[in-house]
């Protein structure tokens, strides 16, 4: 008996041909031995009802795709159609920048699964790595396609095979930008709970002070496109969070980062914390969940992006036995939305960032949902989530809106996210470079 996956390519072979051709320029199939010859770009002729373009929600506009790019895109009366265009029609659908998470960590799963510290001391990083593989492939298939992982986990450099199989496409996933291990300050991490005469692994790398110079060179040698450090951490007297490095380490960590350019993601949930990744120069705080309106201010000032993570907290609170809809939320949970809320009162750019791995993967959207319920508009929280975190990344040449000549990473979904966020959740097509990596369309 044919699998499902054998009875929809026979079910289906045009899906098989786009996936071939789409990509970009392609080979006739030759006798052996004989030189192949380069196929045009195949070119496609994308018809939705409406298309968000990283900015505002175009109705009636077309989107042309030319091998890995976007040819070109606007009202359908305006748009050049080429003769050898395939007409994809998409009645009912929304067309929209493929999303971008900028908080990830494809090398853990759910601590409901399995806790972390399981993950980091039991876990073999062959098994961490094959789960990675499919964490990659429910990633792009819901829509995202480029992340930034911000740190293994305790997996060393093995963020730097999983970019590598990516780029050459051994595996299937979205643009992949590392940060290898995250830098904490000695003695502040974790695992804890051990006798002192062993050494733990840690699930990050440990320096100070002139140290952290060494270490930042040596992560970005190894590979790192960011450098993610913990600027605060559950160090303190009675395990509350607390600074961890001070500013002037901060900023040696920033300014070394910067003259190899790199820029810094700093962990901060602390007031103080996110105060000093802020005068340090870091480009983007994760969490943040004791900000105040002065720090989100500063922020403002500093032109920092905050990456809120909203549906880590969300995803634990119920892991420890919290029921949405059914019991009073949570302290954490009530705290996060105030300080969500203060954020978006201070004006500092919000990065979409989930901290999937937390919960699971290619269940990203959860956060964007958050957003919106927590007070962020649904084009706004489109917005971060494609265009205004590309700018994050250095990105806004190449990915994050509908335009010519950008990279055709591109997501259909029903209806309107604009009018309801939770529409992101049915994916009708998705394109990475041109190429088509799930096609529901065509499916049904």
């Amino acid at each position: 008996m044919r699998s499902p996956a054998t009875r929809r390519a026979a079910r289906w072979p045009d899906v098989v041909a786009l996936l071939a051709a789409a990509a970009g320029a392609g080979a006739a199939a030759l006798p052996d031995g004989a030189a192949t010859q380069p196929q045009p770009d195949r070119v496609m002729v994308l018809r939705p009802d409406r298309v968000f373009d990283g900015e505002a929600m175009r109705a009636g506009w077309v989107v042309v795709v030319r091998g890995r790019r976007i040819d070109s895109a606007g009202p359908a009366g305006d748009v050049p159609i080429p003769a050898d265009a395939e007409d994809v029609s998409l009645p009912g659908t929304t067309l929209l920048p493929g999303l971008i998470d900028l908080h990830a960590h494809v090398l853990l799963h759910p601590y409901d699964e399995t806790p972390w510290i399981d993950q980091v001391l039991r876990e073999p990083e062959s098994l961490r790595v094959a789960r990675a593989v499919n964490h990659l492939r429910a990633t792009l298939e819901a829509g995202f396609t480029t992340i930034r992982d911000l740190g293994t986990e305790g997996a060393g450099d093995a963020d730097v095979g999983l970019r590598e199989a990516l780029e050459s496409g051994v595996v299937a996933g979205p643009r992949l930008l590392i940060s290898n291990r995250a830098i904490v300050a000695t003695g502040t991490y974790a695992p804890k709970g051990f006798a002192p005469a062993w050494r733990v692994p840690q699930g990050a790398e440990e320096a100070d002070g002139h140290e952290l110079v060494r270490v930042v060179r040596e992560q970005i040698g190894r590979g790192a496109d960011w450098v993610k450090v913990y600027g605060d951490y559950r160090a303190g007297p009675s395990g509350e969070a607390v600074p961890t490095f001070s500013l002037d380490e901060l900023r040696l960590v920033v300014e070394t980062a910067a003259s190899l350019g790199r820029p810094v993601a700093v962990h901060a949930s602390t007031a103080e914390g996110m105060r000093r990744a802020a005068l340090a120069g870091a480009r983007t705080i994760e969490h943040g969940d004791g900000g105040t309106a002065e720090v989100f201010a500063l922020m403002a000032e500093h032109g920092v992006a905050f990456c809120p993570t909203l549906a880590a907290g969300h995803a634990i609170s119920q892991y420890a036995g919290w029921r949405p809809g059914a019991d009073p939320e949570p302290a954490r949970v009530r705290a996060k939305r105030a300080t969500f809320g203060a954020a978006l009162a201070a004006g500092v750019p919000i990065a979409a960032g989930s901290d999937v791995g937390v919960f699971t993967h290619g269940d990203n959207v959860r956060e964007l949902q958050l957003m919106v319920e927590y007070g962020m508009s649904p084009l706004a929280t489109l917005a971060s989530a494609t265009a205004v975190n590309a700018e994050v990344l250095n990105l806004s040449a190449r990915i994050g809106r509908v335009a010519p000549g950008l990279a055709a990473d591109l997501l259909v979904v029903a209806g309107d996210p604009a009018a309801a966020i939770g529409a992101l959740r049915d994916v009708r097509l998705v394109l990475k470079d041109g190429q088509v990596v799930r096609d529901e369309i065509r499916a049904r």
